[in-house]
């Protein structure tokens, strides 16, 4: 399949640029650990390119039309890989 090369090779390029490059890998098992965390934040909240910036596996957020709501939001942010990765969310 041409397209899945072009794919691929995007995945490979982010996830060197954005992970590999700035981490020490250790061994086998920690290189194994940190591609399935930056892979869960890839799928789940990095967003993409596209409809909204949408993430791949979630639909789009509901948008936010109250200006009082704006103002007081409240955000938590979780690192992920000794805070290499952020991912921010509302707090409910």
């Amino acid at each position: 399949m041409p397209r899945m090369n072009a794919i691929m090779e995007r995945w490979i390029q982010t996830c060197r640029r954005e992970l590999l490059d700035r981490t020490l890998i250790w061994n086998q098992a920690h290189l194994l650990h940190a591609l399935h965390e930056y892979e869960r934040h890839y799928n789940g909240h990095r967003p993409h390119r596209g409809i909204s910036n949408a993430r791949p596996m979630h639909p789009l957020p509901t948008p936010i039309a109250n200006p009082s709501t704006i103002t007081n939001l409240n955000i938590r942010r979780r690192d992920r890989l000794a805070g290499l990765l952020h991912e921010y969310e509302h707090a409910a």
